[in-house]
């Protein structure tokens, strides 16, 4: 067989896959047991310790620009948390529709206000949401996201946000001749803003761990999944790209396909999420701190891998653990305009995150770690129990078949 012929098989392979997490937050969503509280679904937030947070921040005054399928404003989550925003692929469809549901789902992941505790309570409640869409609702519009991304990134770079969440990712062949370039500049641009940037690493750890982009973008903080026991869940991809992890299992979000209530997902997006809306609660309580300063203090803050060098190529510096730096000394944030995950690449220095940035290289030392870890890698929170579980909204897998070419860029791209 012709490497050409391998080559688009496996792309076709990929799509097809992917297209069916686009159609169906389905597979691993399954509806919540009735007799539960909505707040007792959301376990994570009581590990986390979220309503003591809450008595110091809420996220308030912080914009989280969510590069998705758009944002839905009516839900009762989100009643007045949604700011105008783009559409990048379809602009006079505006940025408040949402035909797949994913980035309102994500959007109250981060911003939900509870709905008088009958919906879903973010992380962060008091932070905003600045939708911009990359994803189009068609299959002649999907073609274009990578550039849509792109655009967005900058445009989000530009604007009044100051975290930038992507729960998305392209993996290479999906790139055409010069795309990881320019999403590299884009990231450099926004990075140099200030601004701070996290992405889904993707959910294939149990069939491959390809990298996908922008979660490989130098720069980026790349987010993998736990679950309840704190350990990496076996769908997170991992790699050296994986920065921090968040919870991403048995996590509920609004059903969708017209299936009515609450339902249990997982997947990287939700623990992009739920890691946007740490940062926000960090960057509430430390307004004058750059994107640069708040990743370095969630990373110096992490619940450290229990086993193997850090940082791990499957929970990267660790689960995010906001509350150290909400409710105790964040420690010293370091320079504002060093990244430390650019720092951390460079064979002069350590692989520690600290503000002295000094030795060794965070993508040779994650690249060491036995495989064989994977499924059972815990974190520790500091009571020998485990680190912060996040989990999140996911989504299933169908097969889709017809037009699959078509929309190769916008299905591929959503990390469910």
């Amino acid at each position: 067989m012709s490497s050409t012929v391998r080559h688009h098989r496996r792309r076709l392979s990929a799509v097809v896959s992917a297209l069916g997490s686009l159609l169906l937050l389905g597979g691993a969503i399954a509806p919540a047991a009735s007799a539960d509280t909505m707040r007792d679904r959301e376990w994570y937030l009581d590990r986390m310790q979220a309503a003591e947070m809450w008595k110091v921040s809420t996220g308030k005054g912080i914009t989280v620009a969510l590069l998705d399928t758009g944002v839905i404003p009516s839900v009762s989550e989100l009643t007045g948390k949604v700011l105008p925003g783009k559409n990048f692929v379809e602009p006079k469809l505006g940025a408040h529709k949402d035909k797949d549901g994913h980035g309102t789902a994500m959007a109250m992941l981060i911003a939900g206000n509870g709905a008088n505790g009958q919906g879903v309570t973010g992380l962060s409640p008091g932070a905003r949401i600045l939708p911009l869409t990359v994803f189009g609702s068609t299959k002649e519009s999907g073609t274009n996201s990578i550039p849509a991304l792109i655009a967005a990134i900058r445009y989000a770079a530009d604007s009044e946000a100051k975290i930038i969440n992507m729960s998305l990712g392209f993996e290479d062949f999906m790139l055409a001749g010069g795309e990881k370039g320019q999403i590299q500049e884009a990231v450099d641009y926004a990075v140099g803003r200030g601004k701070l940037l996290l992405a889904a690493t993707g959910n294939r750890g149990d069939k491959d761990n390809g990298v996908s982009y922008p979660a490989g973008n130098l720069g980026v903080a790349g987010i993998g999944a736990v679950d309840k026991t704190s350990s990496v869940t076996k769908f997170s991809v991992s790699g050296p790209q994986v920065a921090l992890a968040a919870p991403g299992d048995e996590i509920p979000i609004r059903c969708v396909d017209g299936v009515p209530g609450y339902c249990k997902s997982n997947g990287t997006s939700q623990a992009t999420a739920i890691a946007s809306a740490s940062a926000a609660l960090i960057w509430s309580k430390h307004p004058s701190w750059t994107g640069n300063q708040v990743l370095r203090v969630l990373m110096n803050t992490a619940g450290k891998p229990t086993e193997g060098k850090v940082p791990s190529r499957y929970i990267g510096y660790g689960t995010v653990r906001p509350r150290l730096a909400v409710l105790g000394d964040p420690g010293d944030p370091g320079p504002a305009d060093v990244n430390p995950l650019v720092a951390a690449r460079s064979p002069k220095k350590s692989p520690s995150p600290s503000a002295s940035e000094a030795g060794g290289s965070g993508s040779s030392n994650a690249s060491k770690q036995p495989a064989s870890s994977a499924a059972s890698e815990k974190s520790d929170d500091g009571k020998g129990v485990g680190a912060i579980v996040w989990i999140i909204v996911g989504v299933g897998v169908v097969v889709v078949v017809g037009a699959v070419l078509l929309l190769r860029r916008r299905t591929a791209g959503l990390q469910r």
